[in-house]
């Protein structure tokens, strides 16, 4: 009987993973003014907060296993921000709409082309099959 393991993606592509993930709490941390920030209303602040967190836990997660787990939390990292984006630059938010149309903003495009980056990355490493190897590694 041959043994058969589980074939993850490799280190580099979860490392990739984890910079754009780190790079996604870098923006937001220079967008709210560093730690701990100055974002106003303060339900905006704690979800910039709340991203952070995921952000660099995925990071971990991500270096460490590169489960599908740590994958659908990147996407999370990822789809997040960008919804929070289209809100609160199209109708705005409860309380929020300094950035209502603001759609060129530097920092705002940076954040979406890593995020987007981001996404991709992640969702084709969620959503591929999983592969085996047997005992000698070989793939099929």
């Amino acid at each position: 009987m041959t043994e058969r393991t589980l074939i993850t993606p490799g280190w580099g592509v979860r490392s990739l993973g984890a910079l754009l993930c780190l790079a996604v709490v870098a923006v937001h941390v220079v967008d709210q003014g560093g730690v701990p920030g100055s974002k106003t209303p303060q339900y905006v602040a704690v979800l910039y907060y709340a991203l952070e967190i995921a952000g660099v836990l995925t990071a971990v997660l991500l270096v460490a296993r590169g489960t599908r787990l740590s994958w659908f939390l990147a996407m999370g990292v990822a789809a997040g921000p960008i919804v929070g984006y289209v809100l609160s630059r199209g109708p705005g938010l409860p309380d929020y709409s300094s950035d209502v149309g603001n759609w060129t903003e530097p920092l705002g495009l940076v954040s979406l082309v890593v995020e987007g980056l981001l996404l991709l990355l992640s969702a084709v490493n969620f959503l591929r099959r999983p592969r085996t190897a047997g005992a000698r590694g070989c793939p099929w």
